[in-house]
């Protein structure tokens, strides 16, 4: 078996002390702790994701396994110094829980000499910025893994912009090669090493062309968030109604349910503040194939959708977005 293989089966049994040992190893037999944590720790962590997606692995198994990575990534950073590059503050945007991600990021860079402040999880853009006013930082890196977050994503540039910080972000949030973090007028690094190379990169440090975003100005995002709950509520009785199973679902089901169909509103949210239906077809996509690998057909998806775009009818954007939804099942 390969290190990788160990690894993977120290998560799936929890052992944490296996885990650990198998990330020294490899550092003990010469390969360095960067390496081990792109080539081990995160690789091992999109496969724990791709587990849990395919229903093969439990919430509690996909948190027991973060858990143990996190111990990892802490035991792999440990005894690196900063060499004067400068210090970078790292951090996941407001309402953002995956931090592995960001921590890996920060393990890297502070590997690569940077002085690092992880600030952690789920940070206020305002709590953000007050901290870059009462410190000397010379970079800020955002992770976002969910594309929802893109308002505050967009806010955190424009606060490090009037603070004049450099920003760079990364994490699938910004959608595919970084396509929405352009839209917002962000720098983005596709993984660790991107961002370690970004910030050796003396353009960085020079200001980024604002985001332009012009269609905010009809100001449908906002309109749409308001809805929410309405849109849930009414999406969920069209489903009791139209979707005989969920009579018969659990509480924890229900509970399930309730939440996929607020994402759905969330995504669509967040396909119009940047104003590209790719965003909402790719994550209906997505949770088809979620869906399906606990029973559900896809295909259930487009009764929420057809409540919602009636709801909606004086949304122009979200409409459009939710007609290629719609097509997209439909095919």
């Amino acid at each position: 078996m390969t290190a990788y293989d160990d690894y993977l089966s120290c998560l799936a049994e929890a052992d944490e002390e296996g885990a650990v040992a198998v990330a020294r190893g490899m550092v003990d037999a010469g390969t360095d702790a960067e390496r081990v944590l792109l080539e081990l720790v995160a690789p091992a962590q999109r496969q724990v994701g791709e587990w849990w997606q395919r229903n093969e692995w439990s919430v509690a198994q996909e948190h027991a396994a973060t858990h143990i990575s996190e111990r990892v990534v802490a035991v792999l950073g440990h005894g690196a110094r900063a060499t004067g590059k400068g210090r970078v503050v790292v951090a996941c945007l407001d309402g953002e829980w995956h931090a592995l991600p960001a921590r890996i990021v920060a393990e890297v860079l502070r590997l690569r000499g940077w002085q690092v402040t992880f600030l952690g999880a789920s940070v206020p853009v305002a709590h953000l910025v007050s901290y870059l006013h009462q410190q000397d930082v010379d970079a800020v890196a955002l992770s976002c893994a969910l594309a929802p977050r893109l308002p505050a994503a967009h806010r955190a540039v424009q606060a490090c912009r009037r603070a004049e910080v450099p920003l760079i972000v990364g994490g699938r949030g910004f959608g595919p090669h970084g396509r929405w973090a352009r839209a917002i007028g962000a720098r983005w690094a596709a993984d660790a090493t991107g961002a370690a190379d970004l910030l050796d990169d003396p353009a960085v440090l020079r200001p980024e062309a604002a985001g332009a975003l012009v269609h905010l100005a009809d100001d449908e995002h906002t309109s749409l968030l308001k809805r929410r709950g309405d849109l849930v509520d009414e999406a969920a009785a069209e489903l009791q109604r139209r979707f005989p199973p969920m009579r018969d679902y659990s509480d924890a089901q229900l509970d399930a349910t309730m939440t996929d169909l607020a994402h759905i509103v969330d995504f669509l949210a967040a396909a119009v503040y940047v104003d590209d239906p790719e965003l909402f077809t790719g994550f209906l996509a997505w949770t088809g194939e979620v869906l399906a690998s606990r029973g559900v057909p896809a295909a259930s998806l487009a009764i929420p959708l057809e409540r919602y775009r009636g709801m909606l009818y004086d949304f122009p954007r979200a409409g459009t977005m939710i007609d290629a939804g719609l097509a997209q099942l439909r095919r």
